[in-house]
């Protein structure tokens, strides 16, 4: 058997259960650690069980917890190279210096004053994590410790599967505005579980990953006449609607009746906005998609929501 737990879906944070009954990895952590805890407590899950933690990409709503969580669990993280790159120079900020300031610094010989002035901002940083935290969650505050510390890193590549425990993994490009972000597709114990969010729109590659899948987790972010008139700059509007942005209803609707083999027994909407979006909007899409195909219509479609976890999909 396998099992998928959406512990949260949006853009406040994502985290998801992938278990066979010897393997459990945890996608993405874009909660605090408390928060990531609290979840797997309501949905019976034992954080000490886990085995992994793998990155889709490196935004914060999708790693916000994932450092303080694989410390205290001391278990893996697995990301792309670059996506442990760009994670790392997120979590230590390092003060811009000109070249004029970088000169009088040489002359002075003050190496240890540069190196003080980058280390500040990275025990704030570590201090202002730690605090929202559980005491489980809690780390020593007199040690001072590089806050993208983690207990082991593990690359994977785009296109190139690999396994974790029992579970096969199968990571595939996705198109967003991340320096290297993939979706999944989870294989294990005859069962197979598709995950595809935060991509602008459904390339080739996606769509042909995301075939034979038993569970779907397809991104519906945005209504596109709300996003139109909500309250984003124009800036941020342009940037979901790109090819680079965020699926809309619409697009994830003409994925579901163009290009989508009906094969899954459930199909999870997820990611959806708080701003530009509504529920039933997403899910009066998805079904006139699915209804326009007589053969999808056994297809149970369920909706990945921010605030509570999605009750476990066992097949």
């Amino acid at each position: 058997m396998m099992r998928m737990t959406v512990l949260a879906s949006g853009s406040k944070g994502n985290s998801t259960i992938i278990a066979t009954g010897r393997t459990r990895i945890l996608v993405d952590a874009g909660l605090s650690c408390r928060e990531i805890l609290k979840r797997m407590q309501t949905a019976g899950e034992d954080p000490r069980s886990l085995d992994a933690i793998l990155i889709t990409h490196e935004h914060q709503d999708h790693v916000q917890g994932v450092a303080v969580l694989a410390r205290k669990l001391g278990i893996p993280v697995y990301f792309t190279e670059m996506t442990h790159r760009a994670w790392m120079r997120w979590m230590r900020p390092r003060k811009r210096m000109t070249y004029a300031d970088w000169l009088r610094q040489r002359e002075q010989g003050a190496t240890a004053v540069a190196d003080d002035a980058a280390s500040a901002p990275r025990i704030a940083l570590a201090s202002v994590a730690d605090d929202s935290e559980s005491e489980l969650c809690e780390e020593a505050a007199s040690v001072e410790r590089d806050p993208a510390a983690l207990p082991s890193v593990s690359y994977f590549e785009a296109g190139k599967r690999f396994a974790v425990g029992d579970i096969d993994v199968e990571p595939f490009t996705i198109p967003h505005d991340a320096a290297d972000p993939v979706g999944f597709v989870f294989e294990g114990e005859g069962v197979r579980i598709g995950f595809a969010t935060d991509l602008g729109y459904v390339p080739a590659n996606a769509r042909q990953a995301l075939r034979r899948c038993d569970v779907l987790m397809l991104e519906s972010n945005h209504d596109t006449e709300m996003l139109r008139d909500g309250p984003y700059p124009w800036s941020v509007k342009q940037r979901v609607m790109s090819r680079v942005g965020h699926l809309s209803n619409e697009a994830a609707a003409e994925f579901l009746e163009r290009n989508y083999d009906g094969q899954a027994a459930y199909v999870i909407l997820a990611h959806l906005s708080e701003s530009n979006n509504l529920p039933a909007l997403a899910r009066v899409s998805a079904e006139r998609a699915l209804c326009e195909r007589m053969s999808l219509l056994a297809n149970k479609l369920l909706l990945a929501e921010q605030n509570q976890v999605l009750p476990a999909i066992a097949l």
